[in-house]
C-alpha cells in the first residue's frame, strides 16, 4: 500500500471519528437540556396545583371548623385538585392529600370549635392540617432537582 493512502484513510477516519464525537456530544447535551426544561416545567406545574390545593383545603377546613353544613363548591373544587394529582403527582404526595381531604369530611361531622378551641389547637399544632402535605411536596421537589455535573 502506499504512504499516502494509509495517511489519507487515517485522516478521513480521524475525521469522521471527530465528526461522530461531535455530533454525539451535541445530542447528549440537547437531550439533557430538554429533560431539564421538562423538569423545571413539571415542577412549576406541579407548584401551582399545589399551591391551589393547599388554599382550597385552608379554606375548607377552616368552614368545616366553624360550621356544620358543609361548604359543597368548595369541596368539589378540593376533589377536582386532588383528581389532578393522581394524574401527576408521587404517591406520598398524593396519600397525604387524600387524608386531607377526608379529615376535612370528618370534621364537618365534629361540633363547631369556638374560638378558645381554636386558639388551642393552633397553640398545640393540631390545627396545622397541611404539614405532612407540604413536606411530602418538598420531598417530591427535591427529588425532581435536575442532576448536575
Amino acid at each position: 500500500m502506499d504512504v499516502s493512502i494509509i495517511s489519507a484513510l487515517a485522516a478521513l477516519t480521524g475525521a469522521a471519528v471527530g465528526g461522530l464525537t461531535s455530533g454525539i456530544a451535541t445530542w447528549l447535551n440537547h437531550r439533557s437540556q430538554i429533560r431539564v426544561e421538562w423538569i423545571l416545567h413539571e415542577k412549576s406545574r406541579r407548584q401551582t396545583l399545589y399551591r391551589d390545593f393547599i388554599e382550597g383545603a385552608a379554606k375548607c377546613y377552616i368552614d368545616a371548623l366553624q360550621h356544620d353544613e358543609p361548604d359543597i363548591p368548595g369541596l368539589v373544587g378540593l376533589y377536582a385538585k386532588l383528581s389532578a394529582m393522581r394524574a401527576i403527582s408521587s404517591k406520598p404526595v398524593l396519600h397525604r392529600a387524600e387524608d386531607i381531604a377526608r379529615k376535612i369530611l370528618d370534621t364537618y361531622l365534629e361540633p363547631d370549635k369556638s374560638f378558645v378551641e381554636l386558639r388551642k389547637m393552633a397553640i398545640d399544632g393540631t390545627i396545622d392540617l397541611l404539614r405532612g402535605f407540604s413536606e411530602a411536596c418538598h420531598d417530591e421537589f427535591e427529588q425532581m432537582r435536575p442532576m448536575r455535573f
